[in-house]
């Protein structure tokens, strides 16, 4: 997981997202599960060339899908980081 493409996946652009973007300057990204803080910190720097402050980082279970048989299948397990921008920065995503 060296590349700085493959930690992070992709932009959020949900409404909640947008509403943390305008107001205080969090962007939202969907990045690899075994990604940790330092990594994503790192991989926003080098491919937004922005300055980061803060990361924070949200584990989901996935969730359980019926199938036509009587077993379940599952949705994979995802990781969510909110990032946070130095004052004056901005990451234009749409």
């Amino acid at each position: 997981m060296n590349d700085h493409f493959d930690i992070i996946q992709t932009a959020s652009l949900t409404e909640k997202a947008s509403l943390l973007s305008e107001k205080q300057n969090k962007y939202v990204f969907r990045v690899s599960p075994r990604a940790n803080k330092i990594q994503i910190k790192q991989a926003i720097e080098q491919l937004f060339q922005k300055k980061v402050v803060d990361v924070n980082t949200c584990n989901y279970a996935g969730k359980k899908k019926r199938e036509r048989r009587p077993n379940f299948g599952r949705k994979p397990h995802w990781k969510k980081a909110i990032v946070t921008l130095a004052e004056g920065e901005k990451i234009d995503l749409v």
